[in-house]
């Protein structure tokens, strides 16, 4: 097999014209240079240069051999520069996965920064909250009872509480908080899909709190609860990431005795935990989470 490095040397000496200038450039002695050439001539059995004066010319043979040598070293320049990409994180994947409220508020400035600092990086976003994945970061609601892998390290973003979502005329509106038990006889709109976390938080406190919600309408996502919420229906109570713009005729209400909480965590993978990107993404999530 042909050393690299003694090819490399080949190239500068033709490219230089000499021993001394190829010396300097590649940082050698003249010495370790012809030494390398003298090595190089017995591996490949080739004479590839002759004697000219005091110095040396390449023979065709070592014109020829430098000459095919450039298609290998263009090609380790390309992985070079990968390699340096990849150390920046400019280039590869991260995907990312989510859940709807926390997409809505945290995802879009997460990812504009991150496509602005790694525009050669692939983001791949995954609503894993209806369709199961395993991406490199994930936001998630904790669920009692579940453990994570121990191939993901586990970050608390935040403590993310329930409010009720009320009509600006509704008595309720007037309290600063209200205990969860005075809402047993009134009518709520359901805003959930499925039977998840997020539920299970908010039925867990309502029988702590000795009831079962009174559902009169069920909607699929708080959005539309929150229209129906206007309609004078009901109530619907939903965690605060969620709420975003209310109209001018809603107002929130803080829920004690108990109150409802999920909390929100981030699974990065330990694999992909000290690519640039995603210490980037972890640091910009976290970020927007002290900013509220």
């Amino acid at each position: 097999m042909l050393d690299i490095p003694r090819l490399r040397v080949l190239r500068a000496v033709i490219a230089t014209g000499s021993i001394r200038a190829s010396a300097s450039s590649l940082g050698y002695t003249p010495s370790a240079v012809s030494q390398q050439l003298a090595a190089l001539q017995r591996e490949t059995g080739l004479r590839l240069f002759e004697r000219s004066g005091r110095g040396i010319e390449p023979t065709a043979a070592g014109r020829t051999l430098a000459a095919e040598a450039e298609t290998l070293f263009e090609a380790f320049s390309r992985v070079e520069r990968v390699v340096g990409d990849l150390r920046a994180g400019r280039v590869g994947s991260l995907s990312i996965g989510y859940f709807g409220s926390a997409g809505a508020t945290w995802l879009a400035p997460t990812v504009a920064t991150l496509r602005a600092e790694f525009p050669d990086l692939r983001l791949d976003l995954l609503l894993t909250e209806f369709t199961p994945g395993d991406p490199d970061l994930d936001i998630f609601v904790e669920e009692t009872g579940v453990e994570r892998s121990g191939d993901v390290e586990v970050r608390r973003l935040a403590d993310d509480p329930y409010l009720a979502v009320v009509r600006v005329d509704d008595p309720l509106a007037a309290l600063p908080q209200v205990p969860l038990a005075d809402l047993a006889q009134r009518h709520w709109v359901d805003n959930d899909l499925r039977e998840g976390p997020c539920r299970q938080v908010l039925l867990n406190a309502c029988a702590q709190a000795g009831f079962s919600p009174g559902f009169v309408v069920e909607t699929h996502d708080y959005r539309t609860a929150m229209s129906f919420v206007a309609t004078g229906i009901g109530l619907t109570v939903v965690p605060e990431l969620g709420i975003g713009e209310l109209p001018e005729d809603l107002t929130t209400v803080k829920l004690v005795a108990p109150a409802p909480v999920r909390h929100l965590s981030l699974a990065v993978k330990k694999s992909i935990a000290r690519h640039p990107a995603a210490r980037r993404a972890i640091e910009l999530l976290e970020g927007l989470v002290r900013a509220g």
